[in-house]
């Protein structure tokens, strides 16, 4: 399995915060499944043309995020986490590609989640 991450020169986001948010996103989906081995901080620079420091920042961030976990000399994972986080983390991420294949903008999909929640707790609390 390859990691598939590509970072973008010209983007408005460092690099560093591009290989971070592909990594987090990957774990969250399950594209990158629990316990996945990431290459070596090194491993992973030379093969993105990144320095060693922009991927350990990356991996840093990721680790504070508890997206993923290192075991000293034997590497580094993407971590346990926690399932019902990650479920909805999807439905999120699923939501906003829909919306934008919608063409909604960010108020008007905001608006409509903001409706459903309170249609959905007034349906609760009336149960």
């Amino acid at each position: 399995m390859s990691l598939k991450i590509t970072v973008d020169p010209g983007a408005t986001a460092p690099p560093y915060e591009q290989l971070r948010a592909q990594i987090a996103e990957r774990a969250r989906t399950g594209e990158l499944p629990v316990h996945y081995k990431l290459p070596t901080v090194r491993g992973l620079a030379e093969e993105l043309g990144l320095a060693a420091n922009t991927v350990a920042k990356a991996y840093r961030a990721l680790e504070a995020d508890g997206v993923i976990e290192t075991r000293g000399r034997h590497g580094t994972y993407i971590a346990a986490g926690d399932a019902h986080a990650r479920e909805v983390a999807a439905a999120a991420s699923a939501y906003v590609e829909r919306v934008r294949r919608l063409g909604l903008d960010r108020d008007a999909a905001r608006a409509a989640v903001e409706e459903a929640l309170r249609a959905g707790y007034r349906e609760a609390r009336d149960a």
